[in-house]
């Protein structure tokens, strides 16, 4: 009985591949809907600017809700996805649970002097900066050069490249002219009259979640907050974060999802716990060892035996992937049962080298969502199990994942690597 998760499109620029790094996690916890927007991906490109209003990109939702099963669902928006699901509130308020708008790009009326000083759809008098923004540019100049300065804004925290190279990739896939008309429909062009967006938020009724990074630069902080004054909805910032947390900041996003899901049930089922004092509970380690070369688990198991030499009351989970289970069921060692939901990270090599050519450094920036649903595992095993002793023997995922989210660091950690310096 858990809620459905309805996972908007946002602007046709990208599909809905920009989830990846949500839907594997939210999966393993709620059923989870995603669909392609109009205009991009596997969904239909119909021509001209009046097939893509907003209003109709809610119904899309609805019909999408309809076609799934799906009555009520909590519903999570990004940049225009936001203002998606802003219709799809108001016309179907018994519909929507909840909404997440993160970074909402709604038509208010707020002035942003680096990008209203161009034209959209008049003629180029240079084509730096914003002023790529601009359909004559997009159709008779650089596309590429357009994609690529856009994405640069959408994420401008440091070390984003595979965030920018992913969008940038993506937005080949949709043509100029399409995305032409969905920006006409957009700004009100091509015979398209834009509906008021603030008379619609006034009328949503759900809880709304506004999320919103304060170094924006594809939308400022101001609409965040139009947006929660308007829905009287709740603001989250993130302090020097940008148009694009789903995939810059993961984990802190997978979270906040959670968090709004679990308070969006209407039956919270009765449950029983137990907390254990402080001294009487056993010492015990979650030990992550690395399925990419059988070494790091003979390794790993000679050292949980010395570990033990010393206490010999210790308790050790280990969170492993086969081939390691293999050898750690041999060792008479006891694996984690969240170990099945890890994506392999073994697979993913043997696949990078399949024409027998391993670029390690590109292997790894291509297994970003590996990690990403992997770090999630271990965060929910360690949120659960009150571990004194973390070690980690090549576990890049918590390493780099608790660098990004220190808060999230409860326990003493040991790591273990010979492999270092490299960023997502």
């Amino acid at each position: 009985n858990d809620p459905t998760v309805l996972l908007l499109p946002t602007w046709s620029i990208i599909h809905s591949r920009f989830w990846k790094a949500q839907v594997p996690y939210l999966a393993r916890h709620h059923r989870v809907v995603t669909f392609d927007g109009r205009g991009s991906g596997r969904s239909d490109r119909p021509a001209g600017a009046a097939a893509y209003v907003e209003r109709q990109y809610g119904d899309d939702a609805a019909a999408v809700m309809d076609a799934t099963g799906t009555d009520q669902a909590v519903v999570v928006g990004l940049s225009c996805g936001a203002t998606y699901g802003v219709h799809l509130a108001a016309r179907h308020p018994d519909r929507v649970m909840a909404l997440i708008a993160v970074g909402p790009s709604c038509g208010f009326e707020i002035v942003v002097p680096e990008r209203e000083q161009h034209l959209w759809d008049g003629d180029l008098d240079t084509t730096e900066g914003w002023a790529k923004y601009n359909r004559r540019y997009w159709l008779e100049g650089d596309y590429d050069d357009f994609l690529r300065y856009f994405f640069s804004q959408m994420y401008p925290e440091p070390h984003s490249t595979k965030q920018i190279e992913d969008c940038v990739g993506w937005g080949h896939e949709i043509s100029p002219e399409t995305l032409a008309d969905t920006t006409a429909a957009r700004l009100g062009c091509d015979g398209v009259t834009c509906e008021p967006i603030d008379a619609v938020c006034q009328t949503v009724r759900c809880p709304v979640v506004v999320v919103h990074g304060t170094d924006d630069r594809i939308r400022p902080l101001a609409y965040g907050e139009r947006l929660a004054e308007l829905t009287g909805g709740s603001l989250v910032t993130i302090e020097g974060g940008g148009h694009g947390p789903f995939g810059r900041d993961p984990v802190f996003m997978n979270r906040l999802i959670r968090d709004v899901v679990a308070r969006a049930r209407p039956d919270l089922p009765a449950t029983r716990k137990t907390w254990t004092r402080a001294l009487k509970r056993p010492r015990k380690v979650l030990y992550l060892s690395s399925a990419i070369g059988l070494g790091h688990a003979r390794r790993d198991v000679a050292i949980a035996a010395e570990l033990r030499r010393h206490h010999p009351d210790l308790q050790i989970h280990w969170l492993a992937q086969d081939p390691v289970t293999s050898v750690l069921a041999e060792a008479g060692e006891t694996v984690h049962p969240a170990s099945a939901a890890l994506a392999s990270e073994s697979a993913h090599i043997e696949d990078e080298c399949a024409d027998h050519d391993l670029h390690a450094f590109q292997a790894i920036r291509h297994m970003d969502e590996i990690l990403v649903n992997n770090f999630m595992v271990f965060d929910d095993v360690v949120e659960a199990g009150h571990y004194d002793l973390v070690v980690g023997d090549e576990a890049w995922d918590v390493d780099y994942f608790l660098h990004e989210n220190p808060e999230l660091k409860r326990f003493s950690y040991a790591w273990m690597t010979d492999f270092v310096g490299w960023l997502p």
